[in-house]
């Protein structure tokens, strides 16, 4: 059953017990955990005939400067995560994260597991 963020439990203590199971739709996916090598993809159906791209690997990014300029760089190493501090060990690439370009360094502004690009903004 879908609880978003509510609690399993009655104000009393009582465990609340679920109606029914989760259904097809309700259950998630294995995250991409998207890390630096030569680019990889994986095309996911979703609902209503639509699709989602996976990045599994990639070692470029569209980093766009304070003046608006993109450019397609190469990724050199992951500098920090916030979402898990053993990201940046593994060198995964996750929204949030400060990578080191040959630009500089520069946060990732796209989600490349959900949209298949890596797209960052230079950091000053």
């Amino acid at each position: 059953m879908k609880w978003q963020g509510r609690s399993r439990r009655t104000y009393t203590g009582a465990k609340i017990k679920a109606a029914r199971g989760k259904r097809k739709y309700e259950l998630g996916r294995e995250s991409a955990d998207t890390h630096i090598h030569e680019a990889k993809r994986k095309n996911i159906s979703t609902t209503g005939g639509n699709r989602k791209v996976r990045l599994l690997q990639c070692n470029s990014a569209n980093v766009t400067d304070s003046q608006g300029n993109t450019r397609k760089t190469t990724i050199e190493t992951v500098v920090e995560n916030a979402a898990n501090e053993h990201y940046v060990r593994r060198n995964i690439l996750t929204k949030g994260s400060v990578v080191k370009t040959s630009l500089g360094n520069a946060r990732i502004t796209s989600r490349p597991g959900q949209d298949g690009v890596v797209n960052a903004v230079l950091l000053e």
